[in-house]
């Protein structure tokens, strides 16, 4: 990405409404650090125009007819590895949130942030953050919390309880009658479903989750 030189981040908007489009077009036309390399009405056309321009960051859209911006995100990760995908939408549904971060976008705004919060979004994406508006944090929150919970298999669950209570693997293979190996894939299952690295993060998430 365009981060280390005085070279423009170069952006590509996908919107299937072209007032969006060309408004947008226009609010980085202010951005010096920001040139907009080419506009997109669907997931397919942005894939294919990220390809074209070497694009740096994507603002997307979800909703759009043909190819919508969950699949146009897949295509781009994995076309263009360095582009980073800001889904740029004007709901908040969490099954979409999901979607469109397990794709492989690294961030998502609301269109009716202001100006400055979007610009700033583009620029936090170029330098390898995470933009998220403060409403779409919440609903992720709990989006991932109900999905963890649903997804986790009973002994998942069991597992869960004894590293929310310090219980080292070892130990849980002892009081669950498993062998350790199978503990270390049930902890590898779990900090994967409900989105954690460490056993502090998974017993924390326990905690606010009445795992217990």
């Amino acid at each position: 990405m365009n981060t280390s030189d005085n070279t423009p981040i170069r952006l590509v908007i996908a919107d299937d409404h072209a007032v969006v489009r060309d408004g947008l077009a226009q609010l980085f036309a202010s951005a010096e650090d920001i040139r907009v390399v080419a506009v997109a009405v669907d997931g397919s056309d942005a894939a294919a125009q990220a390809i074209e321009h070497n694009a740096d960051v994507v603002l997307m859209d979800l909703s759009m007819p043909g190819t919508d911006g969950i699949a146009g995100t897949r295509a781009i990760t994995s076309s263009v590895s360095h582009a980073q995908v800001v889904v740029l939408t004007s709901f908040v549904e969490r099954d979409r949130v999901l979607a469109a971060l397990d794709a492989g976008a690294v961030g998502y705004l609301l269109k009716d942030a202001s100006p400055d919060d979007i610009i700033r979004g583009v620029r936090i994406a170029a330098q390898g953050g995470s933009p998220l508006d403060p409403h779409v944090a919440r609903s992720l929150i709990e989006a991932q919390a109900s999905r963890g919970s649903s997804t986790m298999t009973a002994r998942e669950r069991e597992v869960l309880v004894l590293i929310a209570r310090g219980f080292p693997n070892k130990r849980i293979a002892l009081q669950l009658g498993i062998a350790e190996k199978t503990v270390k894939a049930h902890v590898t299952r779990i900090f994967e479903t409900i989105g954690v690295t460490d056993r502090t993060q998974a017993a924390l998430w326990a905690q606010r989750n009445g795992i217990e």
